[in-house]
């Protein structure tokens, strides 16, 4: 069921990626700017962990809601 679900829906879930990265740059692209600036200067361990939150933090959330 679940792997249906994304099937049906994988283009759908890819505009949403592209309307939810598209907001900083749109709203505030200083502050977006600085934040990727920073972001730049970390070393990749760091980067890694924040990445690695991010998925986990996604799938969980799509877990919660795919229910």
């Amino acid at each position: 069921m679940w792997s249906q679900y994304v099937a049906d829906n994988f283009g759908l879930h890819w505009v949403y990626v592209l309307i939810v990265e598209g907001l900083g740059p749109l709203l505030a692209p200083r502050g977006w700017r600085q934040m990727v600036a920073q972001l730049s200067q970390q070393p990749d361990n760091q980067l890694r962990r924040i990445g690695g939150c991010l998925v986990v933090a996604g799938a969980v959330i799509a877990y919660v809601f795919a229910r």
